[in-house]
């Protein structure tokens, strides 16, 4: 995913200010028409924004100016209070499509190895790495390395030079990529920093914990995935792929899910672990998953999920987050139960920090609304 900078791009600042000032001249021509979400016995109970107090004044105002606006936002969905309240799709995506979720994939992992700690597939976040995926010593042998932990991993605070957003690390993810063996490379890399202290976003540790659970368990990534955690929530329509044209080995692949079945997952924590009675991870595993842990680029971080801050109604909340290049996004506020689920295509792009402003300008002030709707 792109360095988070500045979640209110400038570009997207701009773009809100003139969907707020500019709206009123052309309402009426070509107008944004709200529907109540499809109930499609999919899992998720719809309902309309009013029925949620909502007030649907900036929500309408800027939808119907996204619509005559140049942009890559795929796909906006709204749940509020456990119901889908607001589906939106742009563009050739649809309801029914599987889009690419980047490294919002990265945030799954930390429920995949909640799942197996809890299973007993593994013992504890803080065993050693090398207990589930030994690795031959290489080039840069140091017992140090012996050291690095499930945690590290989680928290991309290994020590190792591999840092995404600076392209002359030598574990950055595009150099990775061109290699023949993604993990032996990766735990070649020198050390840079001890184990723990300094964290720097790293696509491969999240590579190198899929692939401990793959092992522990005993199971491909995928079927380990869909028995534990999709098929318990419903969810069928997914892929496993990679925009790399080498062959990708299975615990660097993403996922590819529909918007609907995104946000499931955020409902899910949201649940505190729990779909349909069902305890499908437990609720200590995303009390310590989603609390801050270390920081990267002044961001509280947590297993694999941000904590990101918003202003809301005179009040600052924290959201927690899974995010990918692109403009992907699950934003989830416990205190408003509220989620926003956004997909996108500004790859490699600051305009993929629009939704930050769609939530920070609109979705938070019209739940936190004193207005009646």
């Amino acid at each position: 995913m792109l360095k988070i900078v500045s979640l209110l791009s400038q570009k997207a600042v701009s773009f809100l200010s003139l969907t707020l000032l500019c709206i009123s001249p052309i309402w009426g021509q070509n107008s944004y028409k709200y529907h109540i979400p499809e109930n499609r016995n999919d899992g998720w109970e719809t309902a309309s924004l009013t029925s949620q107090h909502i007030d649907t004044t900036l929500i309408f105002q800027f939808f119907n100016q996204l619509l005559k606006e140049k942009h890559q936002v795929h796909s906006v969905l709204l749940v509020k209070n456990s119901q889908l309240v607001l589906e939106s799709y742009f563009g050739n995506t649809t309801v029914d499509r599987p889009h690419d979720l980047r490294s919002a994939t990265k945030s799954i992992t930390s429920l995949l190895m909640g799942i197996a700690i809890d299973k007993g597939f593994i013992n504890s976040v803080d065993d050693p790495v090398n207990a589930y995926v030994p690795l031959k010593a290489g080039e840069h042998t140091d017992p140090t390395k012996e050291t690095i932990t499930l945690r590290h991993l989680l928290t991309m605070s290994t020590g190792l030079d591999c840092n995404d957003w600076d392209k002359k690390s030598k574990g950055q993810e595009d150099h990775i990529y061109k290699k023949q063996d993604w993990l032996q490379y990766f735990i070649d890399l020198p050390l840079i920093n001890p184990p723990g202290e300094v964290a720097a976003y790293c696509t491969m540790g999240q590579i190198l914990a899929t692939e401990a659970i793959a092992r522990a368990s005993g199971m491909a990534i995928d079927e380990f995935a869909q028995k534990y955690l999709f098929q318990p929530l419903g969810i069928t329509n997914l892929q496993w792929g990679h925009t790399s044209k080498k062959n990708v080995i299975a615990s660097g692949k993403r996922l590819y899910m529909t918007s609907r079945d995104m946000a499931k997952i955020g409902q899910l924590l949201l649940n505190k672990g729990k779909w349909d009675g069902q305890q499908i991870i437990s609720e200590k595993w995303l009390e310590a998953s989603t609390a801050p842990h270390t920081k990267i680029s002044g961001l509280d971080y947590g297993f694999l999920w941000w904590r990101i801050p918003f202003q809301g109604n005179q009040k600052l909340l924290t959201a927690i987050c899974a995010t990918g290049n692109g403009g992907q996004y699950l934003m989830l506020f416990p205190e408003l139960d509220m989620m926003a689920v956004f997909t996108g295509g500004a790859y490699n792009s600051q305009d993929d920090k629009l939704p930050f402003a769609i939530v920070n300008k609109v979705f938070i002030p019209s739940i936190t609304s004193k207005r009646a709707p």
